[in-house]
Protein backbone atom coordinates (compact mmCIF):
# COMPACT_ATOMS: atom_id res chain seq x y z
CA UNK A 1 0.00 0.00 0.00
CA UNK A 2 0.95 3.36 -0.70
CA UNK A 3 2.20 5.64 2.07
CA UNK A 4 0.11 8.65 3.32
CA UNK A 5 1.93 11.71 3.14
CA UNK A 6 1.57 11.93 6.91
CA UNK A 7 2.72 8.49 7.56
CA UNK A 8 4.40 8.17 10.81
CA UNK A 9 5.15 4.22 10.67
CA UNK A 10 2.05 3.92 13.84
CA UNK A 11 -0.50 1.72 12.97
CA UNK A 12 -3.55 1.75 10.82
CA UNK A 13 -6.84 0.29 10.83
CA UNK A 14 -7.86 -0.37 6.91
CA UNK A 15 -11.76 0.25 7.24
CA UNK A 16 -10.83 3.40 9.00
CA UNK A 17 -8.60 4.51 6.37
CA UNK A 18 -11.14 3.51 3.97
CA UNK A 19 -13.78 5.45 5.86
CA UNK A 20 -11.47 9.09 5.91
CA UNK A 21 -9.81 8.38 2.60
CA UNK A 22 -13.88 8.61 1.32
CA UNK A 23 -14.53 9.74 -2.35
CA UNK A 24 -11.29 11.54 -2.42
CA UNK A 25 -9.59 9.70 -5.05
CA UNK A 26 -12.30 10.58 -7.45
CA UNK A 27 -13.21 14.08 -6.89
CA UNK A 28 -9.87 15.09 -6.40
CA UNK A 29 -9.47 13.93 -10.12
CA UNK A 30 -11.24 17.55 -10.87
CA UNK A 31 -8.75 19.32 -8.93
CA UNK A 32 -5.54 17.68 -10.14
CA UNK A 33 -5.06 20.48 -13.27
CA UNK A 34 -5.41 23.65 -10.34
CA UNK A 35 -3.60 21.48 -7.57
CA UNK A 36 -0.52 20.85 -10.04
CA UNK A 37 -0.78 24.87 -11.02
CA UNK A 38 -0.91 25.57 -7.27
CA UNK A 39 2.25 23.42 -6.89
CA UNK A 40 4.24 25.07 -9.71
CA UNK A 41 3.73 28.26 -7.60
CA UNK A 42 5.03 27.15 -4.48
CA UNK A 43 7.89 25.92 -6.42
CA UNK A 44 8.75 28.32 -8.66
CA UNK A 45 8.58 30.84 -4.98
CA UNK A 46 10.56 28.88 -3.18
CA UNK A 47 13.34 28.46 -5.76
CA UNK A 48 13.42 32.72 -6.52
CA UNK A 49 13.38 33.06 -2.60
CA UNK A 50 16.35 30.20 -1.78
CA UNK A 51 14.77 27.26 -0.46
CA UNK A 52 15.40 25.65 -3.20
CA UNK A 53 18.11 25.52 -5.52
CA UNK A 54 17.07 27.07 -8.63
CA UNK A 55 17.70 24.07 -10.64
CA UNK A 56 15.39 21.76 -8.60
CA UNK A 57 13.06 24.55 -8.09
CA UNK A 58 13.32 24.80 -12.31
CA UNK A 59 13.11 20.78 -12.87
CA UNK A 60 9.76 20.65 -10.33
CA UNK A 61 7.82 23.41 -12.11
CA UNK A 62 8.85 21.47 -15.49
CA UNK A 63 7.38 18.15 -14.02
CA UNK A 64 4.70 19.40 -13.07
CA UNK A 65 3.56 21.38 -16.32
CA UNK A 66 3.09 17.59 -17.76
CA UNK A 67 1.57 16.40 -14.87
CA UNK A 68 -0.83 19.50 -15.38
CA UNK A 69 -1.65 18.26 -19.36
CA UNK A 70 -2.07 14.77 -18.49
CA UNK A 71 -4.73 15.94 -15.59
CA UNK A 72 -6.35 18.03 -18.25
CA UNK A 73 -6.61 15.12 -20.55
CA UNK A 74 -7.72 13.17 -18.22
CA UNK A 75 -4.81 10.56 -18.24
CA UNK A 76 -3.47 11.79 -14.56
CA UNK A 77 -4.73 8.96 -12.21
CA UNK A 78 -5.11 8.50 -8.71
CA UNK A 79 -4.79 4.82 -7.42
CA UNK A 80 -7.00 3.21 -4.61
CA UNK A 81 -4.12 3.26 -2.52
CA UNK A 82 -3.38 6.71 -2.84
CA UNK A 83 -4.98 9.05 -0.49
CA UNK A 84 -6.10 12.08 -2.56
CA UNK A 85 -5.00 14.29 -5.60
CA UNK A 86 -2.00 15.84 -3.57
CA UNK A 87 -0.53 11.99 -2.87
CA UNK A 88 -1.02 11.52 -6.41
CA UNK A 89 1.07 14.54 -7.46
CA UNK A 90 3.60 14.11 -5.10
CA UNK A 91 4.67 10.37 -5.91
CA UNK A 92 3.87 11.42 -9.76
CA UNK A 93 7.14 13.66 -8.90
CA UNK A 94 8.96 11.82 -6.50
CA UNK A 95 8.72 8.98 -9.85
CA UNK A 96 10.03 11.66 -12.23
CA UNK A 97 12.94 13.71 -10.19
CA UNK A 98 13.42 11.25 -7.09
CA UNK A 99 14.51 13.13 -4.37
CA UNK A 100 13.52 16.57 -5.66
CA UNK A 101 9.93 15.04 -5.22
CA UNK A 102 10.22 14.76 -2.42
CA UNK A 103 11.08 18.48 -1.40
CA UNK A 104 8.05 20.01 -3.02
CA UNK A 105 6.13 20.52 0.16
CA UNK A 106 8.78 22.30 2.24
CA UNK A 107 6.13 25.66 4.20
CA UNK A 108 3.29 24.15 2.80
CA UNK A 109 0.21 21.80 4.15
CA UNK A 110 -2.16 20.12 2.77
CA UNK A 111 -4.66 22.31 4.34
CA UNK A 112 -3.64 25.46 2.23
CA UNK A 113 -2.51 23.11 -0.63
CA UNK A 114 -6.77 22.22 -0.96
CA UNK A 115 -7.53 25.50 -0.51
CA UNK A 116 -5.72 26.58 -3.59
CA UNK A 117 -6.24 24.17 -5.73
CA UNK A 118 -10.59 24.95 -4.82
CA UNK A 119 -9.75 28.58 -5.34
CA UNK A 120 -7.87 28.11 -8.81
CA UNK A 121 -11.09 25.67 -9.86
CA UNK A 122 -13.11 27.94 -8.74
CA UNK A 123 -12.09 30.73 -10.82
CA UNK A 124 -12.18 28.10 -13.86
CA UNK A 125 -15.52 26.77 -13.24
CA UNK A 126 -16.89 30.14 -13.11
CA UNK A 127 -15.74 31.48 -16.51
CA UNK A 128 -17.63 27.71 -17.78
CA UNK A 129 -20.90 28.61 -16.07
CA UNK A 130 -20.78 32.20 -17.58
CA UNK A 131 -20.35 31.74 -20.62
CA UNK A 132 -22.88 28.75 -20.23
CA UNK A 133 -25.37 31.14 -19.16
CA UNK A 134 -24.20 33.23 -21.47
CA UNK A 135 -25.40 30.76 -24.38
CA UNK A 136 -28.54 30.17 -22.77
CA UNK A 137 -29.35 34.02 -22.39
CA UNK A 138 -28.39 34.43 -26.04
CA UNK A 139 -31.06 31.57 -27.14
CA UNK A 140 -33.89 33.48 -25.30
CA UNK A 141 -32.51 36.65 -26.75
CA UNK A 142 -32.61 35.10 -30.22
CA UNK A 143 -36.39 33.63 -29.58
CA UNK A 144 -37.14 37.26 -28.68
CA UNK A 145 -35.87 39.01 -31.47
CA UNK A 146 -37.22 35.66 -33.76
CA UNK A 147 -41.30 35.96 -32.08
CA UNK A 148 -40.79 39.51 -30.89
CA UNK A 149 -44.34 40.33 -32.31
CA UNK A 150 -45.97 36.81 -31.29
CA UNK A 151 -48.76 36.87 -29.67
CA UNK A 152 -49.07 35.19 -26.02
CA UNK A 153 -51.23 35.37 -23.39
CA UNK A 154 -49.96 37.27 -19.98
CA UNK A 155 -50.90 34.69 -17.22
CA UNK A 156 -51.21 35.45 -13.30
CA UNK A 157 -52.24 32.65 -10.94
CA UNK A 158 -51.95 30.20 -13.71
CA UNK A 159 -55.32 32.26 -15.08
CA UNK A 160 -55.14 34.61 -18.28
CA UNK A 161 -54.47 37.82 -17.12
CA UNK A 162 -53.33 40.51 -20.23
CA UNK A 163 -51.86 39.82 -23.62
CA UNK A 164 -48.08 39.87 -23.77
CA UNK A 165 -45.70 38.45 -26.66
CA UNK A 166 -43.35 35.73 -27.09
CA UNK A 167 -40.96 38.08 -27.53
CA UNK A 168 -41.54 40.00 -23.73
CA UNK A 169 -41.71 36.39 -22.24
CA UNK A 170 -38.17 35.04 -24.08
CA UNK A 171 -36.79 38.75 -22.82
CA UNK A 172 -37.30 38.20 -19.16
CA UNK A 173 -35.42 35.21 -19.35
CA UNK A 174 -32.61 36.85 -21.37
CA UNK A 175 -32.21 39.73 -18.71
CA UNK A 176 -32.68 37.45 -15.54
CA UNK A 177 -29.70 35.65 -16.99
CA UNK A 178 -28.13 38.81 -18.15
CA UNK A 179 -28.21 40.09 -14.42
CA UNK A 180 -26.34 37.20 -13.09
CA UNK A 181 -23.61 37.41 -15.38
CA UNK A 182 -23.50 41.06 -14.32
CA UNK A 183 -22.87 39.73 -10.77
CA UNK A 184 -20.04 37.50 -12.40
CA UNK A 185 -17.35 40.31 -11.89
CA UNK A 186 -18.11 40.85 -8.10
CA UNK A 187 -17.95 37.09 -7.66
CA UNK A 188 -15.08 36.83 -9.61
CA UNK A 189 -13.03 40.12 -7.11
CA UNK A 190 -14.00 37.80 -3.91
CA UNK A 191 -12.22 34.97 -5.15
CA UNK A 192 -9.37 36.82 -6.51
CA UNK A 193 -6.88 36.22 -3.45
CA UNK A 194 -4.61 33.91 -2.89
CA UNK A 195 -4.92 31.31 -0.09
CA UNK A 196 -1.08 30.02 -0.63
CA UNK A 197 1.72 30.04 2.25
CA UNK A 198 -1.08 30.22 4.94
CA UNK A 199 0.18 26.04 5.61
CA UNK A 200 -2.17 25.09 8.64
CA UNK A 201 -3.32 28.05 8.90
CA UNK A 202 -0.99 29.72 11.59
CA UNK A 203 0.83 30.82 8.16
CA UNK A 204 4.30 29.17 7.15
CA UNK A 205 7.33 28.33 9.71
CA UNK A 206 9.58 29.89 7.03
CA UNK A 207 9.48 33.07 5.67
CA UNK A 208 8.21 32.37 2.34
CA UNK A 209 6.85 35.40 -0.11
CA UNK A 210 3.31 34.58 -0.32
CA UNK A 211 3.14 37.96 -2.97
CA UNK A 212 5.00 36.47 -5.47
CA UNK A 213 3.02 32.77 -5.12
CA UNK A 214 -0.06 34.79 -5.57
CA UNK A 215 1.29 36.95 -8.48
CA UNK A 216 2.57 34.05 -10.15
CA UNK A 217 -0.98 32.66 -10.08
CA UNK A 218 -2.77 35.61 -11.18
CA UNK A 219 -4.70 36.92 -8.44
CA UNK A 220 -4.56 40.48 -7.40
CA UNK A 221 -3.59 40.02 -3.85
CA UNK A 222 -3.00 37.55 -0.82
CA UNK A 223 -5.37 36.27 1.63
CA UNK A 224 -3.62 37.89 4.72
CA UNK A 225 -4.81 35.71 7.24
CA UNK A 226 -3.88 32.39 7.02
CA UNK A 227 -6.69 31.59 10.16
CA UNK A 228 -9.31 33.38 7.53
CA UNK A 229 -7.84 30.71 4.68
CA UNK A 230 -9.06 28.46 6.61
CA UNK A 231 -12.10 29.30 7.82
CA UNK A 232 -13.25 30.22 4.57
CA UNK A 233 -13.70 26.73 3.72
CA UNK A 234 -17.25 26.30 2.74
CA UNK A 235 -17.58 30.18 2.22
CA UNK A 236 -16.87 30.41 -1.61
CA UNK A 237 -18.41 27.49 -2.30
CA UNK A 238 -21.27 28.67 -1.23
CA UNK A 239 -20.79 31.97 -2.62
CA UNK A 240 -20.37 30.51 -6.05
CA UNK A 241 -22.88 27.81 -5.25
CA UNK A 242 -25.61 30.61 -4.42
CA UNK A 243 -24.85 32.49 -7.93
CA UNK A 244 -25.66 29.13 -9.78
CA UNK A 245 -28.83 28.33 -7.74
CA UNK A 246 -30.19 32.04 -8.28
CA UNK A 247 -29.53 31.32 -12.32
CA UNK A 248 -31.22 28.27 -12.16
CA UNK A 249 -33.93 29.49 -10.33
CA UNK A 250 -34.46 32.22 -13.60
CA UNK A 251 -34.73 28.86 -15.79
CA UNK A 252 -36.35 26.89 -13.72
CA UNK A 253 -39.39 29.44 -14.33
CA UNK A 254 -38.88 29.19 -18.28
CA UNK A 255 -38.75 25.36 -17.98
CA UNK A 256 -42.35 25.10 -15.78
CA UNK A 257 -44.27 27.49 -18.98
CA UNK A 258 -42.50 25.49 -21.75
CA UNK A 259 -43.62 21.72 -19.87
CA UNK A 260 -47.17 23.82 -19.88
CA UNK A 261 -47.20 25.68 -23.34
CA UNK A 262 -46.25 22.46 -24.94
CA UNK A 263 -49.22 20.06 -23.43
CA UNK A 264 -51.92 19.62 -25.71
CA UNK A 265 -54.48 21.76 -23.74
CA UNK A 266 -52.30 25.06 -24.68
CA UNK A 267 -50.55 23.95 -27.80
CA UNK A 268 -49.05 27.52 -27.93
CA UNK A 269 -45.50 25.57 -28.64
CA UNK A 270 -43.95 22.35 -30.05
CA UNK A 271 -41.28 21.07 -28.47
CA UNK A 272 -38.18 19.74 -30.98
CA UNK A 273 -38.19 15.90 -31.26
CA UNK A 274 -34.78 15.43 -30.48
CA UNK A 275 -35.64 16.82 -26.83
CA UNK A 276 -38.21 14.63 -26.70
CA UNK A 277 -38.80 10.85 -25.38
CA UNK A 278 -41.62 8.01 -26.10
CA UNK A 279 -44.12 6.20 -24.26
CA UNK A 280 -42.70 2.25 -23.29
CA UNK A 281 -46.50 1.33 -23.85
CA UNK A 282 -47.97 3.90 -25.59
CA UNK A 283 -46.92 4.57 -29.49
CA UNK A 284 -48.23 8.15 -29.91
CA UNK A 285 -46.97 9.86 -26.83
CA UNK A 286 -43.84 11.81 -27.30
CA UNK A 287 -42.98 13.20 -23.30
CA UNK A 288 -41.43 16.31 -22.31
CA UNK A 289 -38.64 14.21 -20.57
CA UNK A 290 -35.25 16.54 -20.91
CA UNK A 291 -37.44 19.57 -19.67
CA UNK A 292 -38.87 17.88 -17.09
CA UNK A 293 -35.51 16.85 -15.64
CA UNK A 294 -34.26 20.13 -16.02
CA UNK A 295 -36.67 21.37 -14.21
CA UNK A 296 -35.36 18.71 -11.38
CA UNK A 297 -32.11 19.66 -11.76
CA UNK A 298 -33.02 23.36 -10.43
CA UNK A 299 -34.01 21.70 -7.21
CA UNK A 300 -31.26 19.25 -7.45
CA UNK A 301 -29.43 21.89 -7.31
CA UNK A 302 -30.61 23.78 -4.27
CA UNK A 303 -30.35 20.78 -2.95
CA UNK A 304 -26.56 20.27 -3.24
CA UNK A 305 -26.30 24.43 -2.26
CA UNK A 306 -28.00 23.48 1.08
CA UNK A 307 -25.77 20.73 1.82
CA UNK A 308 -22.69 23.09 1.66
CA UNK A 309 -24.21 25.02 3.76
CA UNK A 310 -24.59 21.98 6.34
CA UNK A 311 -21.21 20.63 6.08
CA UNK A 312 -19.40 24.35 6.28
CA UNK A 313 -21.69 25.84 8.85
CA UNK A 314 -21.47 24.50 12.76
CA UNK A 315 -17.66 24.00 13.18
CA UNK A 316 -15.25 26.31 15.05
CA UNK A 317 -12.58 28.23 14.04
CA UNK A 318 -9.78 26.68 11.95
CA UNK A 319 -9.41 23.32 9.93
CA UNK A 320 -11.33 20.38 10.33
CA UNK A 321 -11.85 17.26 8.43
CA UNK A 322 -15.32 17.96 8.05
CA UNK A 323 -14.44 20.39 5.38
CA UNK A 324 -12.95 17.18 2.81
CA UNK A 325 -16.73 16.43 2.65
CA UNK A 326 -17.74 19.85 1.04
CA UNK A 327 -15.38 18.95 -2.31
CA UNK A 328 -17.82 16.35 -3.63
CA UNK A 329 -21.35 18.38 -3.65
CA UNK A 330 -19.34 21.11 -4.63
CA UNK A 331 -17.79 19.40 -8.11
CA UNK A 332 -21.04 17.93 -8.58
CA UNK A 333 -23.41 21.07 -8.22
CA UNK A 334 -20.63 23.14 -10.40
CA UNK A 335 -20.60 20.27 -13.40
CA UNK A 336 -24.45 20.03 -12.83
CA UNK A 337 -25.07 22.96 -13.38
CA UNK A 338 -23.65 23.92 -16.36
CA UNK A 339 -24.98 21.31 -17.90
CA UNK A 340 -28.31 22.76 -17.10
CA UNK A 341 -27.16 25.83 -18.79
CA UNK A 342 -26.06 23.85 -21.88
CA UNK A 343 -29.01 21.92 -22.55
CA UNK A 344 -31.05 24.63 -22.39
CA UNK A 345 -29.29 26.50 -25.01
CA UNK A 346 -29.38 23.57 -26.90
CA UNK A 347 -32.82 23.19 -26.79
CA UNK A 348 -34.63 26.91 -27.11
CA UNK A 349 -33.54 27.31 -30.97
CA UNK A 350 -35.99 24.57 -31.88
CA UNK A 351 -38.74 25.60 -30.20
CA UNK A 352 -41.69 25.99 -32.80
CA UNK A 353 -44.55 28.23 -32.14
CA UNK A 354 -47.75 27.77 -33.23
CA UNK A 355 -48.45 31.58 -33.95
CA UNK A 356 -52.21 30.79 -34.48
CA UNK A 357 -53.17 29.01 -31.72
CA UNK A 358 -51.16 31.45 -29.64
CA UNK A 359 -53.27 34.38 -31.47
CA UNK A 360 -56.51 32.60 -30.60
CA UNK A 361 -55.62 32.47 -27.01
CA UNK A 362 -55.98 36.01 -26.59
CA UNK A 363 -59.55 36.34 -26.10
CA UNK A 364 -61.10 39.78 -25.42
CA UNK A 365 -61.39 40.02 -21.60
CA UNK A 366 -57.42 39.82 -21.72
CA UNK A 367 -58.27 43.71 -22.72
CA UNK A 368 -60.05 44.60 -19.98
CA UNK A 369 -57.18 46.40 -18.66
CA UNK A 370 -56.29 48.59 -21.50
CA UNK A 371 -59.79 49.43 -21.65
CA UNK A 372 -59.86 50.90 -17.78
CA UNK A 373 -56.61 52.41 -17.98
CA UNK A 374 -57.97 54.33 -21.58
CA UNK A 375 -61.28 55.37 -19.50
CA UNK A 376 -59.02 56.41 -16.72
CA UNK A 377 -56.52 58.65 -19.41
CA UNK A 378 -59.64 60.36 -20.51
CA UNK A 379 -60.64 61.78 -17.13
CA UNK A 380 -62.88 59.06 -15.35
CA UNK A 381 -61.57 57.94 -12.08
CA UNK A 382 -59.60 54.51 -12.42
CA UNK A 383 -61.98 53.15 -9.97
CA UNK A 384 -64.87 53.92 -11.76
CA UNK A 385 -63.42 53.16 -14.86
CA UNK A 386 -62.75 49.78 -13.92
CA UNK A 387 -66.39 48.79 -12.54
CA UNK A 388 -67.40 50.16 -15.83
CA UNK A 389 -65.26 47.66 -17.42
CA UNK A 390 -65.76 45.09 -15.10
CA UNK A 391 -69.71 45.70 -15.54
CA UNK A 392 -69.30 45.50 -19.69
CA UNK A 393 -67.61 42.28 -19.54
CA UNK A 394 -70.74 40.88 -17.23
CA UNK A 395 -73.81 42.41 -19.46
CA UNK A 396 -71.56 41.34 -22.73
CA UNK A 397 -71.27 44.97 -23.81
CA UNK A 398 -67.25 45.10 -23.43
CA UNK A 399 -65.78 45.93 -26.39
CA UNK A 400 -61.44 45.32 -26.45
CA UNK A 401 -59.27 48.15 -26.99
CA UNK A 402 -55.59 47.50 -27.99
CA UNK A 403 -52.97 47.93 -25.10
CA UNK A 404 -49.82 50.69 -26.07
CA UNK A 405 -47.11 48.02 -27.43
CA UNK A 406 -44.09 47.75 -24.60
CA UNK A 407 -40.69 48.28 -25.57
CA UNK A 408 -38.99 45.01 -25.01
CA UNK A 409 -35.55 47.25 -25.95
CA UNK A 410 -33.77 44.27 -27.21
CA UNK A 411 -30.74 46.07 -28.29
CA UNK A 412 -29.34 47.08 -25.00
CA UNK A 413 -29.78 43.30 -24.31
CA UNK A 414 -28.12 42.40 -26.82
CA UNK A 415 -25.34 45.01 -26.18
CA UNK A 416 -24.76 44.18 -22.45
CA UNK A 417 -24.68 40.77 -23.31
CA UNK A 418 -21.46 41.12 -25.21
CA UNK A 419 -20.38 43.53 -22.67
CA UNK A 420 -20.47 40.16 -20.49
CA UNK A 421 -19.21 37.47 -23.32
CA UNK A 422 -15.98 39.98 -24.06
CA UNK A 423 -15.44 39.96 -20.11
CA UNK A 424 -15.34 36.35 -20.01
CA UNK A 425 -13.11 36.16 -22.63
CA UNK A 426 -10.78 38.98 -21.43
CA UNK A 427 -10.60 36.80 -18.23
CA UNK A 428 -9.74 33.67 -19.93
CA UNK A 429 -6.98 35.09 -21.87
CA UNK A 430 -5.65 36.51 -18.82
CA UNK A 431 -5.58 32.95 -16.98
CA UNK A 432 -4.04 31.47 -20.14
CA UNK A 433 -1.24 34.08 -20.14
CA UNK A 434 -0.79 33.49 -16.44
CA UNK A 435 -0.03 29.85 -16.71
CA UNK A 436 1.92 30.10 -19.91
CA UNK A 437 3.92 32.15 -18.31
CA UNK A 438 4.09 30.09 -14.67
CA UNK A 439 5.16 26.88 -16.47
CA UNK A 440 7.43 28.80 -19.26
CA UNK A 441 10.07 29.29 -16.34
CA UNK A 442 10.20 25.56 -15.94
CA UNK A 443 10.97 25.14 -19.52
CA UNK A 444 14.35 27.17 -19.28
Amino acid sequence: MSRPLWAKDLPLDEELHRFTVGADPETDLHLLASDAAGSAAHARMLGETGFLAEAEARALVGALAGLRQEALRGELVILPEEEDGHTALEHALERRLGETGRRIHLARSRNDQVATALRLHMRDRALDLGAAMHAAARAFLDLAEREEATPLPGFTHLRKAMPATWGMWAAAFAEGLLEELEALPALWGRLDRCPLGAAAGFGAPVAVDRGLSASLLGFSRVQNSPMDVMNSRGRYEQALAAWVVSAAGTLEKALWDLNLYSTEAFGFVALPDAFTTGSSLMPQKRNPDALELARARCRELRGLAGLLGHLAGGLPSSYHRDHQLLKAPFVELLDKGEELFRITSRLLPGLKVDREACAGAITQELHAAARACRLAAEGQPFRDAYGQVAREIQDGTFRPESAVPVRLGLERTAESLASSASWIKERRAFLKTTYEQLFAWGAQ
